[in-house]
């Protein structure tokens, strides 16, 4: 019965990818002006995840200091070799225009791995107990809502349609309903993977939002959109913050 209320749960934090279609209510004027407002809060929420959740949940569980800050130079080394090889892939002239276009992609598999470890997190805390599953259940959800609101602003910005950021997105999600089921069976030998995989995943989020989310955003100089962009970045950060009082 607890693996039933497992997938239940499972399924119903990926669905919550779908939470970013919610923007499309508004017009589309609005949404190009929004857009960036998305990119500043993706990248808040990222570096907050980060420093606020990831990090403590990592030197917890985690083997020293050491482990986890190689775990998480590798995730940034990882990544910088991604974006090279998709911006040689796009485009061989540093010029070139299609350059952000990668950005959707990062964010895919960045947003994949944090999956793929919110999927062990559930699964195995199903295993050992429901009220525990439960919990760990609604603490992922909470915090997968803001998070998701602004990676679908990424993946408008990058140049997917909407129909593609919907499936990409649903696709990427479904990483954590393979990852719950296969740790609800392995138990806590899925634990060495996770200690690994959390201080990595810091890696991989850091770099998509120092070094590719806010550059976007110093695109525009403007003072209103530098305030916009202000409030984005402090509020991604600030609903990270909030939720630790809901854990």
């Amino acid at each position: 019965m607890s693996f039933l209320y497992m997938l239940v749960a499972v399924v119903a934090v990926s669905l919550v990818s779908l939470v970013g279609v919610s923007t499309l209510a508004i017009n589309k004027t609005a949404l190009k002006r929004t857009l960036l407002f998305l990119v500043a809060f993706s990248a808040g929420a990222l570096i907050g995840d980060s420093f606020l959740h990831l990090l403590p949940e990592a030197m917890e569980l985690g083997r020293g200091g050491m482990f986890v800050s190689v775990s998480i130079f590798s995730g940034i080394i990882a990544f910088f070799i991604l974006e090279k090889i998709l911006r040689f892939r796009h485009c061989h002239d540093i010029s070139c225009h299609d350059h952000p276009r990668h950005l959707g992609t990062m964010n895919l598999v960045g947003d994949a791995m944090h999956n793929l470890i919110d999927g062990i997190l559930i699964g195995t805390s199903f295993a050992v107990s429901l009220p525990l599953g439960i919990s760990t259940t609604i603490a992922v959800i909470l915090h997968e809502i803001p998070q998701e609101l602004g990676d679908f602003g990424i993946l408008l910005h990058s140049g997917f349609t909407v129909k593609k950021a919907v499936l990409w997105n649903l696709l990427s999600a479904s990483f954590a309903i393979l990852a719950a089921v296969g740790a609800y069976f392995i138990g806590n030998r899925a634990d060495d993977f996770t200690l690994f995989m959390i201080p990595f995943t810091i890696g991989t989020f850091m770099y998509i939002a120092m070094s590719d989310l806010i550059p976007e955003l110093h695109k525009e100089t403007t003072a209103r959109q530098t305030l916009a962009q202000l409030f984005g970045l402090s509020l991604g950060m600030g609903m990270m913050f909030l939720l630790l009082f809901m854990e």
